[in-house]
């Protein structure tokens, strides 16, 4: 069985676990979560960024520094995983869901503007596959309504659009450790803070809404609670196993570059059957965090996967659109067509692709794939 997910372990995190261990502070906020928050600020260009314990954490994190209120608004996409809107509906905001382009499944930046209404208060877009949203065009909307731009950058680390690595572009930003993601801690997150402004109060709303952080370096002699906020912190041990992962975070992407680079050539045979390979757009540079398809409009995508299955491929789909889910309809709605959304999820198909996987596994899983098409033309 070829699955389609296997986290990779470089071999340092056992080691880093050992001297964590060692050093006797198991808690968080230690000596190998200020090394990853060094090493994102600096890839990043971010003034602070801080660990957490998953990215969905972050995002929640973003909503409270917001300041949202039940009834604003914040402009997002349907395609995304359920954290994006989660974060702000939890705080009584409503997710306003805009189509995605049909090349990049990234939010319409043409369609944004439109949506916004005196309630908006922010724009969520997400990077997805860990290819950029058309930043430019977005950041412009954002200023001329004098709004903050939130990236859901869950995907997106060490990919870049025009040169600026993702989650450096918007004020605030989220990224993803889950083990599914190219580096990977099990489950963790950070919340990227770009605009300073957010920086004292982040800090606080990390440490259980107390100014713990201004104690541990001296600035008050006590810490007490000064604001609301929640454990956001992820444990030293998790960052312990970071830390290995993004010393090695280069050469990680630089393997699945190389596997997504020969799904993408061997898939050039695939299209006569129907199929779409993705769209990398002029000034992006992905990071290869997934390989997808499109099939064609007259195939049963069900019936692929479980062809697939029988021939020892893992292959999935990704997700149901949140306009579409029960709680989408129940605390958000739509301000365009959903009809780019409502396609592609329905065609979507994400073949496997980690580190470890043989140098002819792609091949392998496209061949499985083209006799699956081929069972059902």
């Amino acid at each position: 069985m070829i699955p389609f997910n296997r986290p990779h372990l470089t071999g340092r995190e056992f080691e880093n676990v050992q001297e964590a261990v060692k050093a006797g502070q198991l808690a968080g906020n230690g000596q190998f979560t200020n090394r990853c928050q060094r090493w994102l600020e600096a890839r990043l260009g971010a003034p602070r960024v801080l660990l957490t314990h998953s990215c969905t954490a972050a995002l929640e994190m973003t909503a409270l520094l917001l300041n949202l209120e039940p009834g604003d608004e914040v402009i997002m996409p349907s395609f995304t995983f359920v954290s994006t809107a989660n974060a702000f509906v939890l705080r009584g905001a409503v997710p306003v869901f805009v189509d995605v382009r049909p090349d990049t499944l990234n939010i319409d930046e043409r369609l944004v503007e439109g949506a916004i209404t005196p309630r908006t208060r922010a724009i969520v877009v997400v990077h997805y596959a860990g290819v950029a949203c058309e930043m430019d065009a977005l950041l412009a909307v954002a200023q001329r309504h004098g709004l903050p731009i939130v990236e859901d950058a869950a995907q997106g680390l060490l990919a870049s659009y025009r040169g600026r690595p993702l989650g450096s572009l918007g004020a605030l930003a989220a990224i993803s450790f889950h083990e599914t993601k190219n580096v990977m801690c099990g489950e963790g997150g950070a919340l990227v803070i770009n605009d300073p402004r957010y920086a004292e109060r982040a800090e606080i709303l990390w440490e259980k809404g107390t100014d713990r952080s201004k104690f541990s370096r001296g600035q008050v002699d006590k810490y007490t609670w000064v604001d609301i906020g929640s454990s956001f912190l992820p444990g030293e041990l998790t960052a312990a196993v970071l830390w290995a992962q993004l010393e090695a975070a280069d050469n990680i992407t630089a393997h699945r570059l190389g596997l997504w680079q020969q799904y993408y050539d061997g898939a050039e045979a695939l299209l006569e059957l129907g199929i779409e390979r993705p769209t990398i757009p002029d000034g992006c540079t992905h990071n290869a965090h997934l390989f997808r398809v499109l099939l064609a409009p007259r195939l049963n995508r069900r019936e692929v996967i479980d062809e697939l299955m029988r021939r020892d491929v893992n292959a999935v789909f990704h997700y149901v659109p949140l306009h579409s889910s029960p709680a989408g309809r129940r605390y958000g709605r739509t301000a365009t067509s959903m009809t780019v959304t409502d396609d592609a999820s329905s065609r979507l198909l994400r073949l496997p692709l980690w580190v470890g996987m043989g140098s002819q596994t792609p091949r392998q899983v496209l061949t499985a794939l083209a006799s699956a098409i081929a069972m059902r033309v």
